[in-house]
């Protein structure tokens, strides 16, 4: 199994990464890694927001509707 992706950075993205490297004392690879795992997080954090907002559409009944039709 290949653990290698191919892709292309504009220039000034690589300007950015060498440059933020050299000022965090880190190597390119984990500064893209980490940006990665921060990216992820928060695509995640936002289907989980929007899996409980759309919950929250299927059962957002104000109270006469909730309570319609109850005999107490």
């Amino acid at each position: 199994m290949e653990n290698s992706i191919h892709f292309t950075l504009k220039p000034s993205t690589i300007e950015s990464l060498q440059t933020y490297a050299q000022i965090l004392d880190k190597d390119v690879s984990l500064l893209i890694e980490e940006a990665l795992d921060a990216y992820f997080a928060e695509v995640q954090k936002g289907f989980l927001e929007k899996n409980i907002a759309d919950e929250n559409a299927l059962t957002n009944l104000d109270y006469d509707e909730f309570w319609d039709g109850v005999e107490l």
